[in-house]
């Protein structure tokens, strides 16, 4: 056996190893080895004790500022209270009964010492109680000498347990040390002085016994690579095996049903979104299976705030008032109708300003018609526009063409005729003259005489443009609006007063004004066509904003004469492509609720290109069917004959697509949705389903996520999967205000919480309340008297906050209770959770989403997928036990409608906790992708190569992936060259070994799994 695989019970015994195997998960001599120092103290520096994290266990260095004993219970009790300092804080040691004669005598005044236990609180103040400690400070008659090299010396300070404090880890260390001359050295001797690293041996005696703080950054930077290379060797040897599985190629073909639903799109799709897409498809063309994650939200709505105008047949109306029917204009000069309206809560907004003067307001990824002379007409999206807005001569680069002018009709007698309404207004228009509105929404000829009326009067020839001098201010906006509602362009210029020139320009077609004739009253030609530059981008702030449809084939729309679009699939574009070629997609969603939503919002995008085989549907369609667990038997039986017989091309379900039941005719690409819900074997049991001509193949992945969880963000980093970003602002709707309520500290914070509740429901809105627990489970068995019960007493007695972790979490049955006879007395409340008849769910919900109930108690269950508008308020109870994705998540579904969204995070837990932490990151930002980084960085990375998704299993001790992103990928870069070289490792039987050793049985198949 080799040294490093010797049981540790061998060297220290059997009580240590016990601890050290079950507590810190250390069997052999290679495992202690590998557990590295958290941290080094140097015994003559005192650790900052203002840092102390609550509720974990650590070790610090400080010296005793004093001591004392103190008597209670009358006097028959006694506790020793000593006081420690560093000069940034002071922490309290605390010893009961019979424990405190030995550190009475040994903590004294003035000593330095090494103290382990977790940090508490009582009485508002940070303790530990009966912490185990060791005296740094030596005999009193040691010699200078030796004192100052004691001193020096640098301790270190190991992750520990309870059971086991840090400087016995030390000496069991000790213990097993010299068996690191026996390390096997994974790296290529070749890479290892390239990059000039000390070797393995060298490297884990100076991690544990360093002399100096350059031998802890010189080994800290070799076992960084050690795990970091191995890793990405086990990796890269992956995706060498994913080039070899067979996988049908899903080539995209010309004339489909990819073509006929990019047809029904207005324009093009953005640059990001033309980018994912060929990734995408790349991949799908390859003859070995894709394995790539899609992050971003992918189906938000382009919006403009509720102020911005929309043309209607009558005229202009604000965003906000088009509700479902609304007719509208689109940039043809058709009619359509509104046919969904979608409040996006408060958006940045931005104001794009144009070369005559006009301006409209928008959200950062509303789409653009724009041309420039370079590139001809394109679709860009606000930002794509403030970051290529000028050319290289440093003027606008970009212009936007005006709207087909169209008859307008604002249902109002026009008792004069227009072209004397516009001379009488330019003869003796008054400061405060205003075009009366029958003329502004007015027929097209009817607003051409207006204008033509003022030009002829007061207006005059301006080099290629006409200008009307000194007009009001008020007549001065008439007339530039009615210009712009000929598709020409009018810029009002202030000249003092308050009044305005107006430089005028019509585009060809239109009969001159008089000022423009040539003299001899023949016309002169008109512009060839007006278009507007856009000058400058300004950032206006936060506005309540929504977005429409329009059922019409171009999908847009006329808003203060620009034309707007909205999103599109990247994922649904990938499946069509698929179904092209032959194959089958199917989407796995983790709720009914969301499975059901993806497909309703799949078959409405794709109208009758999802009635394949059905009567009225389109001849290049194909089926989009739906598969839950509460379906019918008859719907059921329909489902899976239309996926065994290939009728179906696009199946949406639950985890009820795993079932052994459940055959495809050839399945070839699988797209999950909020990926972190799944486990890897639920992934793989439906990518297990591929079969093409009865022969077995692997479907290809993709995988979708709007939050990245720890391992996925871990996963992305190390290059797994490869990943496309679509890097648009998650969520992007109203602002959700987001609190920490600390419901122990502060009670009447909770209080406030349930009135702002009320206060919603008042102003006509909604609220959620969620718990971590139903609720009808049986009662946990009490625990047993006796030793062990009066131990956890007198803990609790020491240490009092440990309650709230220990209590059950609060459940919605018994919340919902109190609720109804207490603070939401006579609100309308009703619960929702897993455990309820799929009937009893959707008559809830239905109800919620009709304004029926006031405030709907639930687990977790509405966490994604449920589209309620007015529900404003949500009251997380007990918010510590849930992950820092999820409570993004459950958070998303407030401020979805107009109003701003509200989100009180409950917590009995201390403030200086790392749980509150947690929270109050959670709290500062809406971004997904920060909130991810936070995550990892709080929880580790989980077991990259395993099924954990907490740090407890890390197979990194050294490697962090938020901060050692370098080293990943410089390794990753020479273990791709290395395995393409030798994919076998023939040549390097060392770096084998460590390769076995990091990948056991389980993980191998985990890893084979992906």
């Amino acid at each position: 056996m080799a040294a490093l695989d010797e049981p540790l019970k061998k060297i220290l015994g059997g009580t240590t190893a016990k601890v050290l195997a079950e507590h810190l998960g250390l069997q052999t001599v290679g495992d202690l080895l590998h557990h590295y120092p958290r941290r080094y103290a140097e015994r003559g520096e005192l650790t900052r004790l203002a840092d102390l994290p609550l509720d974990e266990h650590v070790t610090v260095v400080a010296q005793v500022a004093d001591s004392r004993v103190l008597k209670f219970n009358g006097g028959r009790g006694q506790r020793l209270e000593v006081t420690l300092t560093d000069g940034s804080g002071r922490l309290r040691l605390v010893f009961f009964g019979k424990g405190i004669h030995k550190p009475h005598k040994d903590l004294l005044p003035g000593r330095r010492a090494m103290f382990a236990g977790k940090v508490s609180v009582f009485n508002h103040k940070l303790q530990l109680a009966h912490p185990e400690y060791e005296l740094l400070d030596g005999d009193a008659d040691s010699g200078a000498e030796a004192a100052d090299a004691f001193a020096r010396q640098l301790l270190p300070i190991y992750p520990a347990c309870q059971q086991m404090a840090s400087w016995k880890i030390a000496k069991a260390v000790d213990a097993v040390l010299p068996s690191a001359q026996d390390a096997v050295d994974p790296l290529p001797g070749a890479l290892r002085e390239g990059r000039t690293l000390v070797p393995l041996t060298e490297a884990l005696l100076k991690i544990h016994r360093p002399e100096s703080k350059a031998d802890i950054a010189a080994a800290r930077d070799r076992l960084k690579w050690d795990e970091a290379f191995v890793l990405q060797v086990a990796l890269a040897r992956r995706r060498l095996a994913e080039t070899q599985l067979p996988a049908v190629a899903r080539r995209v073909t010309e004339g489909g049903i990819l073509d006929a639903f990019d047809a029904k799109l207005p324009f093009t799709l953005t640059d990001g979104q033309q980018k994912v897409s060929r990734e995408i498809f790349d991949d799908l063309a390859a003859e070995h299976p894709m394995h790539r994650l899609l992050q971003g939200e992918v189906g938000s709505g382009k919006a403009q705030p509720l102020d911005a105008l929309v043309l209607t047949p009558r005229g202009f109306c604000p965003m906000g008032e088009m509700a479902v029917g609304t007719e509208v204009v689109v940039p043809s000069g058709e009619r359509a109708v509104v046919d969904g309206v979608f409040p996006q809560g408060e958006r940045e907004v931005w104001r794009l300003v144009l070369s005559d003067g006009s301006a409209v307001e928008c959200d950062d990824e509303h789409l653009w018609i724009v041309g420039s002379r370079e590139t001809g007409e394109r679709v860009l999206t606000t930002r794509e526009l403030r970051g290529d807005l000028l050319g290289a001569d440093g003027r606008p680069k970009w212009s936007i063409a005006a709207a087909t002018p169209v008859d307008l009709d604002g249902g109002e007698d026009r008792p004069l005729d227009p072209y004397l309404v516009g001379q009488r207004l330019a003869e003796g228009g008054g400061p405060a003259d205003r075009l009366p509105e029958a003329y502004r929404h007015a027929p097209l000829k009817d607003r051409l005489a207006v204008v033509q009326g003022l030009m002829d009067t007061g207006g005059g020839p301006a080099g290629a443009a006409s200008v009307y001098r000194a007009a009001p201010g008020p007549l001065a906006g008439d007339l530039a609006w009615l210009v712009r509602s000929l598709g020409g362009s009018a810029r009002p210029v202030p000249v003092g007063g308050g009044a305005c020139d107006v430089f005028v320009r019509l585009p060809a077609g239109y009969p001159p004004f008089r000022a423009r004739s040539d003299g001899n009253g023949a016309p002169t030609e008109g512009e060839p066509g007006v278009r507007r530059a856009v000058e400058a981008i300004e950032h206006l702030g936060r506005k309540p904003v929504q977005c429409i449809s329009v059922a019409h084939p171009s999908h847009a729309y006329v808003t203060d004469h620009f034309t707007v679009t909205h999103n599109t699939m990247v994922a649904l574009r990938a499946m069509l492509g698929v179904v092209d070629s032959g194959g089958q997609a199917a989407m796995l969603a983790p709720t009914e609720v969301l499975a059901q939503q993806h497909h309703r919002s799949i078959t409405e995008m794709m109208g009758e290109l999802a009635e394949g085989g059905m009567l009225g549907g389109a001849e290049r369609g194909t089926k989009v069917v739906l598969l839950t667990g509460s379906m019918g038997a008859a719907a059921r039986r329909q489902a899976l004959l239309d996926l065994v017989t290939g009728e179906a091309g696009i199946v949406v379900g639950t985890h009820a697509l795993i079932e052994d039941k459940v055959q495809f005719h050839d399945l070839g690409l699988v797209v999950v949705d909020e990926q972190h819900r799944f486990g890897v074997e639920q992934r793989d049991a439906l990518r297990g389903k591929g079969n093409s001509q009865r022969e077995k193949q692997t479907p290809h992945l993709l995988v979708m996520t709007a939050t990245p969880i720890p391992r996925t963000v871990a996963m992305t980093v190390f290059g797994d999967l490869e990943t496309s970003v679509l890097d648009q602002l998650p969520a992007g709707r109203s602002p959700i205000a987001s609190h920490v309520v600390p419901a122990k500290d502060k009670p009447h914070f909770l209080s406030r919480a349930w009135e702002r509740v009320r206060e919603e429901v008042a102003a006509g809105h909604q609220g959620y309340v969620v718990c971590p627990r139903i609720g009808d489970e049986e009662e946990a068995p009490k625990a047993k008297k006796g030793a062990a019960g009066a131990k956890a007493a007198a803990a609790k007695e020491s240490s009092p906050e440990d309650a709230a972790e220990k209590r059950p979490p609060l459940a919605v049955l018994d919340i919902a209770e109190q609720l109804r006879a207490g603070p939401l007395a006579g609100l309308r409340v009703a619960v929702l959770h897993g455990r309820m008849a799929p009937d009893d769910k959707d008559d809830v919900m239905r109800s919620f989403a009709a304004g029926e109930l006031d405030v709907l108690v639930a687990t977790t269950v509405i966490e994604v997928g449920v589209n309620v508008p007015n529900a404003t308020a949500m009251v997380i109870m007990d918010a510590d036990r849930f992950g820092v994705s999820q409570l993004h998540q459950l958070r998303g579904r407030v401020g979805r409608g107009t109003a701003p969204g509200l989100c009180l995070l409950v917590s009995e837990m201390p403030e200086a906790s790392p749980a509150r932490a947690r929270l109050a990151a959670v709290a500062s930002t809406l971004d997904g992708f920060e909130l991810s980084r936070i995550d990892l960085e709080q929880r580790r990375e989980g077991d990259v190569l395993g099924q954990a998704q907490s740090g407890v299993r890390s197979s990194l001790r050294m490697l962090a992936v938020i901060d050692d992103e370098d080293v990943i990928a410089a390794a990753r870069e020479e273990a791709t060259a290395l395995v393409t070289a030798d994919p076998e490792l023939t040549g390097y039987p060392e770096l084998r070994i460590a390769l076995s050793a990091l990948l056991d049985e389980e993980r191998e198949q985990y890893l084979d799994k992906g």
